[in-house]
């Protein structure tokens, strides 16, 4: 049995400013998507994206990731509690960001790059798609740090006790790490390996789509849901039931993009 460091959330302080360590896991993941953004770019796998636009695109993706990360955890997540305290939008260092929410920032802000610049969507959308887990998988190294979205209880070697409210110091699936190694690691291996070789229009945000839905709805059995929803219909959580959608959508955009080819 391990135990959760208990890690302090701020990292630094810079004068009355305190840095945490969730929000240097965004810049750390947007950064690495930058990087590997340039790298497409100079390799000539990027279309007719140029580095310029790739600036622009990366300023308006910053702000759907956050703008629709928090939004999405309200109308998704609590949108009752919201309602009657409307000023806790924006609250953002007391947590509370969806993924999914920011994936709905994400394709916003890649639809209005596109036509501002004239590019077509979808190949915007498959250039991006490889630069995306990795940012992924930072988020979920900041949720490790913060010990918060831990698992369910169990009795494996490696399960963690987690110090927060809420864990009856019980040994718990480090559902974060799973995350972290699922639709972090292991999808962006996946999706730039499948990049390497041309494919058709659409491939790629399809096997986004897919790839993530499918971690993501696996990984739930693992995590603790939250204490505010529970179980929903079916015995899924929130997160599997937003995550069904993206599986079968990503399946329809893969067989449509090769029977189009």
């Amino acid at each position: 049995m391990l135990v959760h460091p208990n890690f302090d959330p701020i990292a630094f302080h810079i004068g009355p400013l305190a840095v945490r360590w969730y929000g240097l896991m965004y810049l750390v993941g947007f950064a690495v998507a930058y990087v590997l953004g340039r790298v497409r770019i100079k390799q000539n796998r990027a279309g007719r994206m140029t580095v310029p636009i790739f600036d622009d695109l990366l300023f308006f993706v910053v702000l759907g990731v956050v703008l629709g990360g928090r939004l999405g955890y309200v109308f998704f997540y609590k949108p009752g509690f919201y309602l009657h305290h409307p000023l806790e939008i924006f609250a953002v260092w007391q947590g509370g960001m969806s993924f999914h929410g920011g994936f709905l920032g994400v394709l916003l802000a890649m639809w209005y790059v596109a036509r501002k610049h004239r590019l077509a969507w979808l190949d915007t959308a498959d250039f991006v798609a490889p630069l995306i887990p990795l940012g992924l998988a930072a988020g979920r190294l900041g949720n490790f740090i913060n010990g918060e979205l831990y698992g369910r209880v169990t009795d494996v070697p490696w399960g963690m006790v987690f110090q927060g409210p809420g864990t009856g110091a019980l040994p718990r699936h480090p559902s974060q790490l799973y995350e972290f190694a699922l639709e972090g690691v292991a999808l962006f291996v996946i999706l730039w390996l499948f990049t390497l070789r041309p494919r058709p229009a659409g491939a790629a945000s399809g096997l986004f789509l897919a790839g993530y839905g499918l971690f993501r709805f696996v990984a739930e059995y693992f995590r603790e849901p939250d204490d505010f929803l529970g179980f929903l219909a079916l015995g899924l959580t929130m997160g599997q039931w937003l995550s069904l959608p993206m599986v079968v959508a990503g399946a329809i955009l893969i067989t449509w993009a090769f029977r189009r080819r």
